[in-house]
């Protein structure tokens, strides 16, 4: 496996949300701050990884005809451990994001990479495409979650002490002190703007990038034509 191209593809040309326009429903329900956005990217790529690795060990032990309830129970089973986990240790986390947690299941990215890839690869490059796709979808949750807090509200990472522990208090930030907010970016209404701005401007960025890739191509073709023989 190229390991450089699948991170350039899983972070950026096919991002689960950017690129192929999946995992919408956990991205706009948990991104009402930034520090929601990053507790749930983290317990989905941890999810990824743990998921693609199981998948791929036992790859040859799942038969075709039950490979899929089979991924489910084993994506169910990873997510059961991790929510449990929440709960115990990140118990203020846990009350913020048990809701969602459990519908991770549900994610059909994480089906989609057990099938597409983790079914047909070794564990160590199953776990690594977990990790990058885990940490697109982690950057997208905190871009669209910081994009909405601070449009928002003026903050940025809000509580990140009181839900990630006092260790990531100093993330939290007032932008914009005596702001008082922008009422439909934290609503759910705001979300889907928010990220109709955020697909708009990659699409953008990867225009400009192919016209500049187009004018360097021709210049080589006229360059290379000017050169005597």
């Amino acid at each position: 496996m190229d390991y450089g191209d699948n991170a350039r593809k899983a972070l950026w040309s096919n991002n689960i949300v950017l690129g192929q326009t999946l995992a919408l429903c956990p991205l706009l329900a948990v991104t009402g701050t930034a520090t929601n956005g990053l507790g749930m990217g983290l317990a989905t790529t941890a999810v990824l990884v743990l998921s693609g690795a199981l998948v791929s060990a036992l790859r040859n032990l799942i038969t075709p005809e039950v490979r899929i309830p089979a991924f489910v129970l084993i994506i169910a089973s990873v997510v059961t451990l991790l929510d449990m986990a929440l709960n115990a240790w990140m118990h203020e986390l846990y009350k913020v994001l048990g809701l969602f947690v459990p519908l991770i299941v549900t994610n059909c990215a994480l089906l989609g990479r057990a099938e597409t890839f983790a079914s047909k690869n070794p564990v160590a490059e199953s776990m690594f495409d977990g990790l990058m796709i885990g940490t697109g979808f982690l950057l997208v949750l905190v871009a669209l979650g910081a994009t909405r807090e601070i449009i928002g509200s003026g903050t940025l990472f809000a509580n990140a002490g009181l839900l990630l522990g006092e260790r990531f208090a100093f993330l939290e930030t007032t932008l914009i002190p005596g702001y008082r907010g922008f009422l439909l970016l934290v609503l759910p209404a705001g979300g889907f703007i928010a990220l109709a701005f955020l697909m708009a401007a990659k699409r953008a960025i990867d225009r400009r990038v192919q016209r500049r890739r187009g004018a360097h191509s021709r210049l080589d073709v006229a360059t290379a034509g000017a050169r005597p023989a």
